[in-house]
C-alpha cells in the first residue's frame, strides 16, 4: 500500500474546506492545483477569481475539470504537493458530459495508489440536508455519497470540515 499521505477534506457549502486544504499545503515548497471548475457563468467566474487570488503565485495552477487521474499521474513527484479542488465539481463535470462515473472513480483511486507524492482533495459532502425533489439531484447526491466513500477508503487522513472547524475523521494509527 502507498505511504503517500493522502487527505480527503470532506465539508458543505461555505465550510471552510479549501482553505484548509490550502494551509494543509503551505507545508510543501512546490505545490500544484489542480482546479476542476469551470466558470459556467459570472457569478461562478467570481468565485474562481477570489480562490486564484487567495493562492497567488506560490501554487502552480492546472484547470482540468474531467482527466484528473491522468493529470494527477503525470504530475505526481515526492516533493510536490497535488491539491485537486474539487471532486464534486469534478463529478458534476463527469455527470454533466455522461461519463462512466464508476470507471472514473477506480481510474482516481488507482491514480491516487500511484501517487509518488503527497495529494489533497477537496470534495462537498451533499448528503446532510433534505432528499433533493428531482431524480438528476437524487442521483447527483448518491453518486457523490459513493464518490466520497470510496475516496475516503484510500485516503491516509479524512477531515470533515463544519463553520471552518476541523474534526477529524481519519488518520494513521501511531
Amino acid at each position: 500500500m502507498n505511504k503517500i499521505p493522502i487527505n480527503l477534506v470532506l465539508g458543505g457549502a461555505r465550510s471552510g474546506k479549501s482553505q484548509y486544504a490550502e494551509n494543509l499545503g503551505n507545508v510543501y515548497e512546490k505545490k500544484i492545483y489542480l482546479a476542476t471548475a469551470q466558470p459556467h457563468d459570472d457569478e461562478f467566474q467570481q468565485r474562481i477569481k477570489i480562490h486564484q487570488q487567495r493562492r497567488t503565485n506560490i501554487w502552480q495552477t492546472i484547470e482540468e475539470p474531467i482527466k484528473i487521474a491522468d493529470t494527477l499521474i503525470i504530475h505526481s513527484q515526492p516533493e510536490t504537493l497535488v491539491l485537486i479542488d474539487c471532486l464534486t465539481l469534478w463529478l458534476s463535470n463527469l455527470l454533466e458530459q455522461e461519463k462512466n462515473i464508476e470507471q472514473e472513480t477506480q481510474a482516481l483511486i488507482t491514480a491516487l495508489k500511484k501517487a509518488s507524492g503527497p495529494v489533497i482533495m477537496v470534495s462537498n459532502e451533499v448528503g446532510l440536508s433534505i432528499i433533493p425533489e428531482n431524480a438528476l439531484a437524487r442521483h447527483f447526491r448518491d453518486e457523490q455519497g459513493r464518490l466520497n466513500q470510496a475516496l475516503a477508503k484510500v485516503a491516509t487522513n479524512v477531515v470533515f470540515m463544519a463553520a471552518g472547524l476541523p474534526l477529524i475523521l481519519k488518520q494513521p494509527e501511531e
